[in-house]
């Protein structure tokens, strides 16, 4: 089924290029899949613009390392209170380095960084 929203920021897919990713489209957004990992998510919308970008799937545990090769990410506010750094992180589509450091986030995701990609919780069903 085709999205009926452009995908924002697809140069992203030129640099995955050639892993089998998977895009799914959700509350105005596109995730980024390879096989059962959700790895990035793609947001540019009017509202909240501070959360535009390119959302990296990651855990509280490899931040401090990806901070050092991604100076400009930041925790994606709205998952917590605002109190708390989130386990989603992101390249805010307003960094002076945003294309570079995307470029840097999908080799890393070539290269099957571990630091990157979770696979989601599965929902549980109602009975």
């Amino acid at each position: 089924m085709p999205s009926k929203q452009p995908i924002p920021f697809n140069f992203v897919f030129e640099y995955l290029e050639p892993l089998p990713y998977v895009v799914k489209q959700f509350f105005g957004c596109h995730s980024i899949y390879l096989g059962d990992k959700i790895m990035l998510i793609l947001r540019d919308k009017k509202d909240m613009p501070e959360i535009n970008g390119v959302w990296i799937a990651t855990s509280h545990e490899s931040h401090e390392s990806l901070k050092k090769t991604f100076p400009s990410m930041r925790s994606v506010a709205i998952f917590t209170d605002g109190t708390k750094e989130s386990a989603w992180q992101m390249i805010p589509a307003d960094a002076n380095d945003f294309e570079s450091s995307v470029l840097e986030l999908c080799q890393l995701i070539r290269r099957r960084d571990d630091r990157i990609g979770r696979v989601p919780k599965k929902k549980k069903k109602k009975i």
